[in-house]
C-alpha cells in the first residue's frame, strides 16, 4: 500500500519550493489521493463529493474508465513527435470541434493551457484586422500570459506590474451589482450600448477585438441577460470588431449547452477552450472561421499543442458527452440546483443571489446591507469540507459559493449537498 507524505508535509514543501503566488483552500486542507467520477479521496479514505471539478476541468468525471482507456492505449503507442509532423488525432479532433462548434467556425490551433489559447486568440485577431486595440470586460478573466493579464479586469489576477496598452474596459453585465446602478429590463442593456461609446471614444475607431467569456467564472459566475451579446455583436459589426468568446470555463456541456454562447444565440468570430477538453490532460484550442483563420500564414506552432495523448483524450471526452447525454443532464441537475439553493435562500438570508446555467452556479453571500460576506462563505466551506463536500468560491470579493461539478453527478449527489447545506446555514445562524 501506498505511503503519503500528508498535508502538513506537502504544506511545508510548498512553502519552501513553491512560489507564494499560489495560495490554496482550506484551512485544514486534505490531501488528495484519488478520484473517481463525482468523487475524491484523501490520505484517510474520506470520501468527498466534488462540487468544483478542478474549476470546470473534470466534466466528464475523475478517473472516467471509458477516457482514461483511450488515453493509456495512446501513451503506450505514441506519445509525442510534436505537430510539425503528420499525426492522426489532432486533424480528427478538429474536424471535430469544427462540427460541435456554433456557426463557421472551421479551423482550430492547438496548445496546452487556457491563457495559451487565449493569447493565441488575440493574436489572431491582430493579424486579421491590422489592429493592436482590444476591448474587455470589467472583472474578466483570460489568462497569466502578458497580453492575456492584460485584458484581465480583476485586480487580483492582473499581477503584471506593466500591462500592455492599446485596452479599454466595458462595464460587465453585472446585474445584481449593476456597475452603472441601474435594473434590467428597464436599463436597455446600457453596459452593451457603452461599448459603442468606448470604440469612439477609448480607441483609434477600429479595435481588433473584443473579448469576453460567455459567463463570467471568476467574477462570480456574472451570467448576461439574455440580448446582452446579440446587442454587443450588432454594435462591433458596424466598427468591424471581431468579438473573440472566452469558453476556456464554460465549454463542454457545462451550461446544458456545448458552449455557453449558445445560450445567447449569436456566433463567435473566434472561441477559445480548454480545461474540459481534456478532462485532466493539458490540452486547449482556439478556433475561427476559415476566412479568418487563413490570415495566419506565418510560421507558428505549439511543441506540445495537439500531443497525440492530449488530442486522444479530447476525442474521448468528445464522445462521452454525446454517448451519455450530459448535456441533458447538465441542464437537469442545474435546474435542480438552482431550484434548490432558491429554496435555502428563503430561509437563509446569507444568500443573497442565485445565478447560472446549467451546471454553473453561484450563491452570492451577504450581509443585510448587500455588502460582501466572504468570512461566512469561508466558514461554511470549511465545513462542508468536513462533511465530505468540495465546494467553491470566486467573485471579487471571493463571496459566491460556486457550484462546478462533473456533469455526471446525480439527483441523489444534489439533494445531499443541498441538505447538508441547510444545516450548516442553520447551525450557523446564517
Amino acid at each position: 500500500m501506498k505511503s503519503y507524505i500528508g498535508p502538513k508535509a506537502i504544506l511545508e514543501k510548498k512553502k519552501k519550493y513553491i512560489m507564494p503566488c499560489l495560495a490554496h483552500f482550506f484551512q485544514d486542507p486534505p490531501e488528495f489521493v484519488k478520484g473517481s467520477m463525482q468523487y475524491l479521496f484523501d490520505t484517510e479514505g474520506k470520501k468527498y463529493l466534488d462540487c468544483f471539478a478542478g474549476v470546470s476541468v473534470i466534466n466528464c468525471g475523475h478517473c472516467n474508465p471509458e477516457i482514461t482507456q483511450k488515453v493509456v492505449e495512446q501513451v503506450q503507442s505514441l506519445q509525442h513527435v510534436c505537430n510539425i509532423y503528420l499525426t492522426e488525432n489532432f486533424v480528427n479532433l478538429a474536424e471535430k470541434l469544427a462540427e460541435v462548434t456554433p456557426g463557421k467556425l472551421q479551423k482550430s490551433f492547438f496548445c496546452s493551457t487556457g491563457s495559451e489559447a487565449n493569447e493565441g486568440a488575440l493574436l489572431l485577431a491582430t493579424i486579421y484586422t491590422k489592429s493592436s486595440e482590444f476591448i474587455a470586460l470589467r472583472n474578466g478573466l483570460h489568462g497569466r500570459t502578458k497580453l492575456g493579464m492584460s485584458v484581465t479586469g480583476i485586480g487580483m489576477w492582473r499581477t503584471d506590474p506593466n500591462p500592455c496598452g492599446g485596452i479599454s474596459f466595458a462595464p460587465n453585465p453585472y446585474c445584481y451589482r449593476c456597475p452603472l446602478g441601474k435594473k434590467y429590463p428597464e436599463c436597455d442593456l446600457e453596459c452593451a450600448n457603452q461599448i459603442e461609446d468606448i470604440i469612439k471614444t477609448a480607441t483609434s475607431g477600429n479595435p481588433a477585438a473584443f473579448i469576453a467569456e460567455s459567463i463570467q467564472g471568476n467574477a462570480g459566475i456574472v451570467v448576461p441577460p439574455k440580448g446582452y451579446f446579440k446587442r454587443v455583436k450588432e454594435i462591433l459589426e458596424k466598427y468591424n470588431t471581431l468579438l473573440i468568446i472566452d469558453e476556456v470555463q464554460t465549454g463542454f456541456a457545462r451550461t446544458g449547452k456545448m458552449f455557453a454562447i449558445e445560450n445567447f444565440d449569436v456566433e463567435p468570430d473566434i472561441m477559445t477552450m480548454a480545461k474540459a477538453l481534456g478532462n485532466g490532460a493539458p490540452i486547449s484550442a482556439f478556433i475561427a472561421s476559415a476566412k479568418i483563420a487563413d490570415t495566419y500564414t506565418r510560421p507558428g506552432a505549439s511543441t506540445l499543442g495537439g500531443n497525440p495523448v492530449s488530442s486522444a483524450a479530447g476525442l474521448a471526452v468528445l464522445s462521452y458527452i454525446e454517448e451519455h447525454n450530459l448535456l441533458q443532464n447538465a441542464y437537469d441537475r442545474g435546474v435542480q440546483l438552482r431550484e434548490g439553493l432558491a429554496e435555502l435562500a428563503k430561509k437563509h438570508p446569507i444568500i443573497g443571489d442565485i445565478r447560472g446555467l446549467g451546471l454553473m452556479n453561484g450563491a452570492e453571500f451577504v450581509h443585510a446591507d448587500k455588502s460582501p460576506a466572504f468570512n461566512e462563505l469561508d466558514e461554511v466551506l470549511e465545513e462542508m469540507k468536513n462533511r465530505g463536500f468540495i465546494i467553491g468560491k470566486n467573485g471579487i470579493s471571493r463571496n459566491v459559493m460556486a457550484f462546478q461539478p462533473p456533469l455526471v453527478i446525480t439527483e441523489e449527489n444534489i439533494n445531499d449537498v443541498l441538505n447538508n447545506l441547510d444545516d450548516v446555514l442553520t447551525n450557523k445562524k446564517l
